[in-house]
């Protein structure tokens, strides 16, 4: 065997023992024996690839041990489906060494095409509770940006004082998420669903004053009040960026459409609200 080839296979070889761990480490993490069975399945599946390679090497390989450790922690951050999603494009993008193997080794091409769709199935059928309360989380971070947005926009120019506007918009946020999770309490109530009526109010809430929190920061920190602006719209898309990002992860959703339309409606609230802010100003004549 040429010396490129098996250099080849022990990185594939390497990838599958790796991953298996992966799997064994989250399955015994699981407390839910449903994500446990699936966890350990893919996990015996990969370790059926390890040997697979080996058969080819008659080598050993050791696991990537940081590796290991990093898709464990992305997993206990993001969740789990985000994690698995994440590793398994990350094994698509090495996959440009196996072109080359599967004309050596003809049979590769059936285990990579079954690995991808079986593992991916897999994957889809993981319960997890926060994907399960997407809606809420989405309700409370898209009503706090378009509302936050503007409302900081508008008293930016009406107060021009960074502590007044800071304080402001916290009392606002807060008093709305404390809104909003009570009245995600009683829509999932009326709807008939009293179990989950409660932990959506809190995913609702806790999504809606994260929000508040990061959008009104830039006021407490600076003294500038163009600049605050600056940066809570700047923060505002960044969060935009980083839950759609998540959600086209884990819900396979279109991210640059959901992106573009959440950023064009936050920031259009926030422009019109300026103005707003200013025509108030000046209209009333009120100088702080």
């Amino acid at each position: 065997m040429e010396t490129k080839l098996k250099n080849q296979l022990l990185a594939a070889q390497c990838n599958e023992i790796t991953e298996t761990h992966v799997y064994n480490r989250l399955a015994e993490m699981s407390k839910d024996l449903k994500n446990k069975k699936i966890l350990k399945r893919i996990g015996d599946e990969e370790l059926g690839h390890y040997n697979f390679w080996k058969s080819f090497t008659h080598e050993e390989v050791k696991p990537l041990r940081w590796k290991v450790s990093y898709h464990v922690w992305m997993a206990r951050i993001f969740g789990l489906r985000f994690a698995l999603k994440m590793m398994e494009s990350g094994e698509k993008g090495a996959q440009v060494n196996y072109a080359e193997i599967m004309k050596e080794i003809p049979e590769a091409k059936a285990l990579l095409e079954d690995e991808a769709q079986h593992e991916n199935e897999l994957i889809n059928m993981l319960g997890e509770q926060k994907l399960q309360y997407v809606g809420s989380i989405v309700l409370g971070l898209n009503d706090a940006l378009v509302e936050l947005t503007g409302t900081l926009a508008g008293l930016t120019f009406a107060f021009q004082n960074t502590r007044m506007i800071g304080m402001a918009g916290l009392i606002t946020g807060i008093a709305a998420s404390f809104s909003m999770a009570a009245s995600e309490y009683l829509s999932m109530k009326a709807e008939g669903e009293k179990e989950k009526a409660l932990k959506a109010a809190f995913y609702t809430g806790t999504a809606y004053i994260l929000t508040v929190i990061l959008l009104v920061l830039p006021y407490w920190l600076f003294d500038n009040y163009m600049l605050c602006l600056g940066l809570t719209l700047v923060m505002a898309v960044v969060i935009i960026f980083c839950f759609n990002f998540y959600l086209s992860v884990v819900k396979g959703v279109n991210f640059r459409q959901r992106f573009i339309e959440m950023t064009a409606i936050s920031l259009g609230v926030a422009t019109l609200s300026f103005f707003i802010g200013m025509a108030l100003k000046i209209g009333f004549g009120i100088e702080v």
